[in-house]
């Protein structure tokens, strides 16, 4: 029985994995890669929102206006941003920054500003929007 085992022992050597000097042993898959990271993108909705409208005194005069009359009232924007259906308008002074976003009303209806941000433009700090509105008007 002894020399039955040792007679196996070079079989079993043969079926350990190691390296194959000869080249004879089939190829490995290659490991794969880990996914990538997964981006999470918010869906699309085709149903229309209406957006909340900011109500702060002293933009009585912004709020509501379209693009055009927000021209009127500042001059040209320095920035303009189309998102979608959505318009962010950036005007500058010495005083401030002014952002004013814009948002359709209505299914299809035309941008108008619904929120405005503002702050100086040395250090980024929130301003009283009301008070940028008054520096930056012509």
């Amino acid at each position: 029985m002894r020399k039955t085992a040792l007679l196996l022992l070079p079989l079993l050597g043969a079926c350990a994995t190691g390296p194959d000097p000869g080249g004879t042993a089939p190829a490995r898959a290659p490991t794969a890669a880990p996914p990538p990271q997964q981006v999470r993108v918010a869906p699309s909705t085709t149903a229309f929102r209406a957006p909340r409208v900011m109500n702060v005194p002293g933009l009585e005069g912004v709020i509501g206006r379209n693009e055009t009359a927000l021209a009127n009232l500042f001059g040209p924007p320095r920035l303009t941003v189309k998102e979608g259906d959505a318009k962010k308008l950036q005007f500058t002074g010495e005083a401030c920054v002014l952002d004013v976003y814009l948002y359709p009303l209505t299914p299809g209806g035309e941008p108008s500003a619904t929120y405005v941000d503002a702050r100086r433009a040395s250090d980024g700090l929130d301003v009283d929007r009301a008070a940028c509105v008054r520096a930056l008007r012509r």
